[in-house]
């Protein structure tokens, strides 16, 4: 993974792609990386975050995992030990519709890393959740492989449905 900055900018990004989806702006950066993009990975669970360490323990290939967390203010579904799984695993980025705790740690990581809010709780530790379908927040409907691109003023989403 190099340190360089991604070669793009969201506003370059609305004006070229008038149809781009953009994430209502609801996220605060966590991650070392202000700047990330690659094509979705989507989980939906809730308040339990199994399901996310297993995909951040799998090759990310460049990818940008997107995890549908209900919006829970009741707990974090990421920390710094699940945030180093996917700087080793090859992500590009992490976007949470939840929260995240260590975020001293988080923020030294070379990944990009999404969420709504920070939390000291963990997860609980209940397997379940789905891997691979749409996943609906923050006024848009992300699908896998959709391409992403976070930056300073926004996320993006382009379609990967054609």
């Amino acid at each position: 993974m190099t340190d360089a900055p991604a070669a793009f900018a969201t506003t370059d990004l609305s004006d070229a792609h008038p149809q781009a989806q953009i994430l209502a702006p609801v996220f605060r950066d966590y991650g070392g990386h202000p700047r990330f993009s690659g094509p979705a990975f989507t989980l939906q669970v809730f308040e339990n975050n199994p399901l996310v360490r297993s995909a951040l323990e799998t090759l990310g290939l460049g990818r940008v995992l997107v995890v549908d967390g209900g919006g829970s203010l009741n707990c974090a579904l990421l920390g710094g030990m699940l945030g180093q799984f996917g700087v080793q695993s090859g992500w590009a980025g992490i976007i949470i519709y939840g929260c995240v705790r260590d975020t001293a740690e988080l923020r030294v990581l070379p990944i990009g890393i999404r969420a709504v809010a920070a939390h000291p709780r963990r997860s609980g530790k209940v397997a379940g959740g789905e891997s691979g379908g749409a996943v609906t927040f923050a006024d848009v409907i992300i699908h896998p492989g959709d391409q992403i691109y976070a930056d300073e003023d926004g996320i993006l989403v382009l379609s990967g449905q054609g």
